[in-house]
């Protein structure tokens, strides 16, 4: 099975492994079927343990890879992998503040952009899990552009750790859409199918990123730096916070040291 994944192009591999990072949303959105209410300590134990992963797997698999690649095409080489971080942050910066979403851990009152009913909370949610899906599919897909490119640090071990960091992830992002939708009066069934579905843009945005560093090549430190700020964009902004606001910021902590760490041994030992 491994040779098999192995001789597959780029773009097959990152479609795989975002179907795979989707499936994992369906896996979270599916726990609407066993209880109304998720345990907020293993809830939040789970954000922080997967921001250590989505942390550690940014620098490993995206900008380890980019310096590298930028001194190749690049002199300072610096200068496009900073250059494309620092849009990676902006772009969902500026995504955050003119697109109306509502944050998965957030309260039905609370929105950023719009103050809505009650109705319109799960478009609201869609909005959120769409937008922060689209950079860490892209993400996923410039991996495996790099490795396919053939430089020493970006390796299919760096993308396939940037894939389990983001699959953690999803699993307690996709409870964190169909938990409130089914609180707020929906269907299980429907509860659930919209928190899988929010994560279809995950296989689109990857698809986009291979084709770009495939495309232009001499790109792609910018590109990884831009999808490595915008990773790190998320979990600062959303992951993080979401963690530590149910009085549970101790065991979060911990549980994203411990992420972070084991995602640079299993790098380490796997690369």
């Amino acid at each position: 099975m491994t040779a098999y994944f192995m001789n597959l192009s780029p773009l097959e591999q990152a479609l795989i492994a975002t179907i795979f990072t989707w499936l994992l949303t369906g896996v979270g959105a599916a726990l609407v079927f066993t209880t109304r209410d998720i345990n907020m300590k293993l809830f939040d134990s789970m954000l922080g343990f997967a921001g250590g992963v989505m942390v550690a797997a940014s620098f490993w698999s995206l900008l380890l890879p980019a310096f590298e690649m930028s001194g190749v095409y690049n002199d300072p080489a610096w200068l496009p992998v900073a250059g494309g971080f620092a849009s990676g942050g902006a772009f969902l910066a500026i995504a955050n503040r003119l697109l109306p979403h509502l944050h998965p851990t957030a309260v039905p009152e609370t929105a950023e952009g719009h103050h809505p009913e009650r109705k319109r909370r799960s478009t609201l949610l869609v909005f959120a899990i769409t937008l922060h899906n689209i950079p860490e599919g892209f993400a996923i897909g410039i991996a495996f552009g790099g490795a396919a490119a053939g430089m020493p640090s970006a390796t299919l071990a760096g993308a396939g750790a940037l894939v389990l960091g983001i699959g953690l992830q999803n699993i307690p992002e996709g409870a964190a859409v169909s938990m409130p939708l089914r609180r707020d009066g929906l269907s299980r069934r429907k509860s659930f199918l919209i928190g899988h579905f929010s994560g279809m843009m995950e296989p689109i945005a990857a698809v986009i990123g291979v084709l770009a560093v495939s495309l232009v090549e001499p790109l792609l430190p910018f590109a990884l730096g831009f999808a490595a700020g915008a990773m790190i964009f998320v979990v600062v902004e959303e992951v993080i916070p979401g963690s530590q606001e149910n009085g549970n910021k101790n065991v979060a902590t911990i549980c994203l040291l411990g992420g972070f760490l084991l995602m640079t041994v299993l790098v380490e030992v796997i690369g």
